[in-house]
């Protein structure tokens, strides 16, 4: 089949189906989608919630719980160790197919009674103020991790120890404020490094061990700016930054930042992969649009967040040997075969699934575990699931939900964004596309109006000591005033404590306190990555002793999510390998 161009029912913008995009769609028997890709994504992270957490009640026991699941929503909630439990069974709410309503109604109707679980985590002592983790042990406002201990205020751990304020790090130990970082030790402030001890302020840094303020350096001790040193040059230079100082903290930055905005960079980070676009990417093949693939990715596109995947298309956190997804946000782990699906794990042959487990031949159920031949949680004879399954397509294109924007919702789209039981500030779409209030609401999203805070501040911002030395253990618990007062787009809560332990780990780097809320330094921490979109683009290199002495720039063409109009200079693979090796 040909490309087609199509025009995206929510944007009203053109997009494009490749030849290899309609091949993926016959073969798991779906029409193809009107929603562009940028929409499709936004409409399943509506779906997402990561770091709103509540007070609740558990439904079941009557006990206070923390829960993803605001109040507000009226639904039905279970501590999760009573949902996981055999003290209730999911199918007792199933209810008949009716074919006088669209089945999305119907869903919404099933969901409104199904018990759902407070919180998404698993095997984590010790860590209930956090979500969407598993085999944590002894951590406070982490989300959507693994196999961490000892760590704080993150998101998108691996791996990880004694740690505060990281964003999608993996393998690191006594590391700080960094993002999209690997393998490091006692290294802060940085940015896209790898394998790096004792450091601070890297960006795209490999095997670093002693350095300050440098980028796209390789394998080197003793650096300053990218200034080879002796060690007792180093150690003196690096001792009169004075970072233990917020004012010397602040103004190293404001430096930093003026010295790497001229250098170049690297048009994506793609390690050892094949026919791929995107960035941020290992050990992938034959794949498009992928972010965050951290392996064994083969044949898929729209991917964000993945790990061991194959033949999939349009999903967000997703993996662990998983094949044959579409339209999915959290699925995988042993699973084939599944589409439009929330929270679903170790699934097989599942249409319309949200928060169930180890099942297979499920359309349109909520918090199955270990069910087979299931519509709306009402179990069924083989022969009458398969009748039953197709009769319900077949309805579906007859009478299809249409949303209060009028988009219309047949058998091949995903959940509407309306139904989610998420608005748009709880979801993780505010982070990787972020939109105005009124975009919001032409987009269906809810709207969760911000809450009043009254909270007795116990030490303004301009109170703080500045350096850290100068701290005393007595400032742990205490309300601390946010700088930005509530005025940013960040979801400042205005006010934070720092604990005992944070405390210490702060005098042990040698680190002022922060002054910002954990949610305003999340987002910052956000910004410093790329957007979730590609734009094509010509190499800017224009220096001599590369393979196009008589060419300049370089011809070479690529894929990168560094727009056009923004500053930095971007070199194609081969010419940045040619300056930092």
């Amino acid at each position: 089949m040909n490309q087609e161009t199509k025009n995206c029912q929510n944007c009203k913008k053109d997009f494009t189906i490749e030849p290899e995009d309609f091949n993926f769609y016959e073969k798991i028997k779906v029409p193809p989608p009107t929603f562009c890709p940028e929409c499709r994504a936004i409409r399943r992270l509506i779906w997402r919630n990561e770091r709103s957490l509540y007070h609740n009640i558990c439904a079941f026991s009557g006990k206070k719980i923390i829960s993803m699941f605001s109040p507000e929503t009226n639904l039905v909630v279970y501590d999760r160790d009573i949902w996981w439990s055999d003290k209730w069974d999911p199918t007792s709410y199933g209810q008949e197919y009716d074919f006088s309503k669209p089945f999305f109604t119907q869903f919404q109707e099933l969901m409104s009674k199904v018990p759902l679980a407070n919180l998404g985590n698993t095997n984590s002592p010790k860590s209930e103020y956090g979500n969407h983790n598993a085999d944590c042990k002894n951590c406070y406002l982490v989300y959507a991790s693994f196999s961490n201990e000892n760590c704080s205020y993150s998101n998108g751990l691996v791996n990880t120890k004694d740690s505060l304020d990281l964003y999608k790090v993996t393998k690191s130990e006594q590391c700080y404020n960094s993002t999209l970082c690997a393998s490091c030790y006692n290294t802060h402030f940085s940015y896209d490094s790898d394998e790096c001890i004792d450091s601070m302020f890297l960006t795209s840094c490999l095997g670093l061990h002693n350095c300050l303020g440098c980028i796209n350096l390789r394998h080197k001790r003793y650096c300053i700016f990218n200034e080879q040193y002796t060690q007792e040059e180093y150690e003196r230079r690096a001792a009169s930054y004075n970072l233990g100082s917020y004012e010397g903290l602040k103004r190293f930055e404001e430096e930093y930042k003026n010295f790497i905005k001229d250098q170049f960079r690297r048009f994506a980070f793609i390690f050892k992969s094949i026919n791929v676009t995107g960035d941020n990417i290992m050990f992938a093949k034959n794949s498009r649009m992928l972010f965050d693939s951290y392996g064994d990715v083969e044949n898929c596109s729209y991917i964000t967040h993945a790990v061991n995947i194959k033949d999939s298309q349009d999903a967000y956190g997703t993996g662990a040997k998983m094949e044959l997804l579409y339209e999915g946000v959290d699925c995988g782990i042993n699973a084939y075969n599944m589409h439009f699906c929330v929270l679903a794990h170790s699934c097989v042959d599942v249409d319309y699934t949200y928060m169930c487990f180890g099942s297979s031949k499920l359309f349109g159920c909520i918090g199955l575990r270990n069910q087979e031949y299931c519509i709306l949680n009402k179990k069924y004879s083989k022969e009458e699931y398969e009748k039953l399954r197709a009769k319900i397509i077949k309805h579906m294109n007859t009478m299809p939900y249409v949303d209060k924007q009028s988009r219309v919702y047949k058998y091949g789209e995903f959940f509407p964004a309306e139904l989610s039981p998420f608005a748009y500030s709880e979801t993780i779409v505010e982070e990787y596309y972020p939109l105005n209030k009124k975009k919001a609401l032409d987009y269906g999203l809810k709207i969760k109006e911000k809450v009043s805070r009254d909270y007795k501040i116990d030490l303004a911002t301009e109170e703080l000591p500045d350096h850290i030395k100068d701290t005393n253990e007595s400032i742990a618990g205490k309300v601390v005033e946010c700088m930005h007062k509530g005025t940013c787009k960040e979801q400042c809560t205005e006010a934070f404590k720092i604990t005992a332990e944070e405390l210490q780990f702060y005098k042990k780097i040698n680190i002022a306190l922060p002054r910002l809320c954990p949610n305003c330094r999340h987002f910052q921490r956000l910004a410093k990555r790329n957007p979730l979109k590609l734009w094509h683009r010509a190499c800017m290199c224009e220096k001599e002793g590369h393979d196009h002495d008589k060419v300049k720039p370089c011809p070479n063409e690529f894929e990168t999510s560094y727009a056009p109009e923004r500053p930095e200079i971007i070199y194609c693979e081969k010419c940045y390998q040619k300056e930092v090796y």
